[in-house]
């Protein structure tokens, strides 16, 4: 009998899967406990939806990253720091501290942990990647000043 799992079933398959069980399998265990139901027209055309919908905000997700990829390559931000007599700064320059210039300068929110960006301890340009999506990334320069 041919199902749609509703949860994960251990050795059958994932959420919204489309698999083959045994009919009393399905009877006496999937469709009492409300981990399956069985595989009508009424199913397959939901399950169908479910993807299509998946798919389109993946899409969506995707072009969003880009838009955002597209604004950010090439920008730089300017960050002003206390320094030693030395020369070498307090402390160092942050990725949040960075996010949140980014977010005051151009507007964009980005999460400082998507951000990788060498040790910032001087003055200087430093270049940070902030990755938006699975291959989809962004370079800005961060300009240290005093």
């Amino acid at each position: 009998m041919k199902v749609v799992l509703l949860q994960d079933v251990k050795g059958h398959g994932k959420k919204g899967e489309l698999c083959n069980v045994s009919d009393g399998y399905a009877r006496n265990f999937l469709f009492p406990k409300r981990l399956a139901v069985e595989a009508d027209n009424a199913a397959l055309n939901e399950l169908k939806n479910r993807e299509q919908a998946a798919a389109h905000h993946k899409q969506e997700e995707i072009n969003a990253a880009n838009a955002t990829a597209k604004a950010l390559n090439g920008k730089e931000v300017v960050i002003k720091a206390k320094a030693g007599s030395n020369g070498k700064l307090f402390g160092s320059v942050t990725s949040k501290e960075i996010a949140a210039e980014i977010k005051n300068k151009l507007g964009i929110e980005i999460d400082k942990k998507k951000m990788s960006v060498a040790d910032i301890k001087n003055f200087g340009e430093y270049t940070a990647e902030i990755k938006l999506y699975q291959g989809i990334s962004a370079k800005i320069t961060v300009k240290v000043t005093e």
